[in-house]
């Protein structure tokens, strides 16, 4: 089935219909994380969100290089150019080496992901693997008379690039007063205006990660990496860069204008950024101490939290949002999708326990020839993930009813409904059912039985016998199946 799929580009500020530059092959580059602390909720929200995009592009029939990075060396304390490395501050903190730093929070950023049901990317490459490249992109800039060189660093100049081009393009802002104000600092340390960013930074003797240049000692400044790296594994011009909507000033603006300085023109066709998880309305990160980190989300360990909450009950409660739209964490909305999560697999679950008939219902027949193509409709609409949710719960009240003979559908109506279940729900969403498959095989060969049993249960309430009742829930319950009564009849499942 053909879709077309629209994307917010954040460069352009609207909808657009996906084109990729060379069909049938993507590139889409992800800034990922900065190693020297255990993943938060921060880090989970693009993660999630880029996945989602993996999954339906490849559904889509496109074949995707996805390339998302690990900054381990150049993101400076303070901001991108003043400052110490936040690696190398962590290391002399523990005594320990930066790449041991590096090394272990980008094992516990991989295990954090795996958890979440996050594929991984095609490629992942390290900033400190690329200094050659990032030197070479640098060597151009400067080449092209967008940079200068200042006590052994480098800076570009802003003021130079604005007048030819323009900086600003995808954030909005007009830099020419920032600009003619910081002429009064001019002369006053390395920089010629303060607007203008490192490309290389001298090192300091006591600064611990560093690499020889035509410049002197020292490391690549933060933008450069995802340019460097992005150019070399997806070509001078690919399809879809994306992160955090914190990136887009002044990390990705710099990002544009050093390709266009170093190459003449534009790297990326589609911008795409996820918007931030809040707390008490307050971006939720690292640098302002307000975050919680994933691993204290799996086992309940903070003060904010009244239970553990599972990984896909994560995942579930960043897709309850578009990416887009910003996210106020609290404990009730993570119960709330706990709830919602549960609804959902029990449902997909409960695909398998419907006795199909004949012929369907007009209700369900209409419902079911309409499901799939609205959900498409939904994820084509720059993946409105929530649009999708919605539909799903449609579907598992319809399920409800079916399950509880209180509606009919046919052997091919009940074949599209789950397929079209899974597809949206499992795959493309990614919501996996540890429990259910944990426990597949004991369900598949009891289901049965249960239905039949909760049958004698219906007719039991049926007829006011309200001992026999209970005794059968009872029993069950004994066994390991938990029976809730709804409006729509019985349903029930194998206890954790």
């Amino acid at each position: 089935m053909e879709q077309t799929f629209l994307i917010y580009n954040t460069l352009t500020r609207k909808k657009e219909a996906f084109k990729p530059l060379h069909a049938p092959h993507v590139g889409m580059y992800v800034c990922g994380p900065t190693v020297y602390g255990d993943p938060h909720l921060g880090h989970a929200r693009p993660a999630i969100t880029f996945d989602i995009l993996f999954r339906y592009l490849q559904h889509l029939g496109y074949k995707v290089r996805y390339v998302r990075n690990i900054t381990d060396v150049g993101h400076l304390e303070h901001d991108a150019d003043e400052g110490e490395d936040k690696i190398a501050k962590k290391a002399r903190l523990e005594q320990l080496e930066p790449m041991e730093i590096a090394q272990h929070y980008t094992r516990r950023y991989h295990q954090a992901m795996e958890a979440l049901g996050v594929l991984p990317p095609s490629i992942e490459p390290h900033a400190t693997g690329h200094i050659i490249e990032q030197e070479k992109l640098v060597e151009e800039i400067l080449a092209n008379g967008y940079a200068y060189v200042s006590n052994g660093s480098v800076y570009f100049d802003v003021e130079k690039y604005n007048h030819d081009h323009k900086y600003g393009i995808l954030s909005g802002r007009n830099l020419e007063d920032v600009i003619n104000q910081s002429r009064e600092l001019a002369g006053i340390g390395e920089k010629r205006n303060q607007v203008d960013f490192a490309l290389w930074k001298k090192a300091q003797p006591e600064h611990i990660m560093r690499w020889p240049s035509p410049w002197g000692d020292g490391f690549p400044g933060w933008h450069c990496e995802c340019t460097a790296m992005g150019r070399k594994y997806l070509g001078n011009h690919f399809d879809i860069h994306g992160g955090g909507m914190d990136l887009i000033f002044p990390h990705h603006e710099c990002e544009i204008a050093q390709a266009v300085a170093s190459q003449g023109d534009e790297m990326v066709h589609y911008w795409m950024h996820n918007n931030m998880i809040t707390i008490n309305g307050q971006k939720m990160g690292k640098s302002l101490g307000n975050f919680i980190t994933l691993e204290q989300f799996f086992k309940g360990e903070h003060p904010l939290l009244s239970q553990p909450y599972s990984p896909m009950t994560i995942r579930f409660f960043i897709l309850s949002a578009h990416y887009r739209g910003t996210v106020d964490f609290s404990d009730e909305a993570l119960k709330a999708s706990e709830k919602g999560l549960e609804r959902l697999l029990n449902g997909l679950h409960d695909t398998c326990r419907i006795q199909p008939a004949e012929k369907s219902d007009e209700a369900v027949a209409s419902f079911v020839a309409s499901l799939r193509q609205r959900c498409y409709d939904a994820m084509n609409d720059d993946l409105m993930t929530p649009l999708v949710i919605s539909y799903l719960f449609e579907a598992c009240h319809i399920i409800n009813t079916l399950v509880n003979h209180k509606a009919a559908i046919s052997a091919a109506d009940l074949e599209e409904l789950s397929t079209t279940m899974k597809l949206f729900a499992t795959d493309l969403l990614g919501l996996s059912d540890s429990q259910h498959s944990d426990n597949s095989g004991r369900e598949e060969s009891f289901g049965k039985v249960v239905d039949m049993v909760l049958e004698l249960r219906a007719k039991a309430k049926a007829n006011k016998d309200w001992a026999t009742s209970d005794k059968i829930r009872d029993e069950l319950a004994a066994l390991g199946f938990v029976v809730k009564d709804t409006k729509d009849g019985a349903t029930w499942k194998l206890d954790k």
